[in-house]
């Protein structure tokens, strides 16, 4: 019980109260307050104590004799083994091999973060990530789990575009293979991406789960994989990484 409340009890024995009423009523005043108190702590303990839960998402796309998906695994169990290893509870999904999009919904609905593993194909994701997130939020939206509506009100005129999301405290997160190499990105004098960052890039995988809700991290890069030299390296900075934007 809160120092406060202690005080308040002993304050009572202290103050020459006459009322016996009054007296009564400040008695249950401070014993609601406490058992308030005491509530609160517990919710607050159990959230803390509560196992998190991260789903990571496999968006590879193997092209025989270009691209086997070896890396991306690579990054993905990296991941995987960071997250083991924090205590976290994992859900795992390798949209490749199928999937059932109402569990898909569920397993966003459990997640308190997911990490997307994806090679960029073509200045994007590979398409079958696009129809990925086409079924399982379409679905999401309809059943009213991942939002209601997309935020704006004629009632409130002030309530902006994307503001109607329901998976607020969830946070979603990148890590991308690039052929493109580290110095095309952040300089504006650079013919492709004109001074923008990788994150900037791919801004339109991230502005879907930013759309119902989820706060995006800053993502994990790695570069010029067919003539990087430091993919090793690479993969071993990423727990630090994602220790760092996850503040574990």
């Amino acid at each position: 019980m809160p120092e406060a409340l202690l005080d308040s009890i002993q304050n009572l024995y202290i103050m020459k109260i006459k009322n016996k009423k009054m007296k009564l009523k400040i008695y249950v005043m401070v014993f609601l307050l406490a058992v308030i108190s005491c509530a609160k702590a517990q919710e607050s303990s159990s959230s803390k104590d509560r196992t998190k839960t991260v789903l990571l998402i496999n968006a590879h796309l193997t092209y025989k004799g270009l691209s086997e998906g070896t890396l991306n695994k690579s990054f993905y169990e990296e991941a995987k083994k960071f997250f083991i290893s924090a205590g976290y509870h994992i859900l795992e999904t390798k949209i490749s091999d199928g999937y059932d999009v109402d569990k898909e919904v569920e397993k966003h609905m459990l997640a308190d973060i997911i990490v997307l593993q994806t090679p960029v194909n073509w200045e994007s994701t590979p398409w079958i990530y696009k129809k990925y997130v086409d079924d399982v939020f379409t679905s999401a939206m309809f059943s009213k789990k991942f939002l209601n509506g997309d935020g704006r009100s004629a009632q409130d005129p002030s309530r902006q575009y994307g503001t109607g999301g329901n998976m607020q405290g969830k946070k979603f997160m990148l890590c991308a293979t690039w052929n493109a190499p580290e110095e095309s990105f952040n300089d504006p004098s650079q013919l492709v991406f004109k001074g923008k960052s990788a994150d900037d890039a791919l801004f339109n995988v991230a502005v879907n789960y930013t759309f119902v809700g989820y706060e995006v991290l800053a993502g994990y890069h790695c570069y010029d994989i067919f003539h990087n030299k430091h993919i090793k390296e690479d993969l071993k900075k990423y727990p630090a990484h994602l220790r760092k934007v996850l503040t574990l």
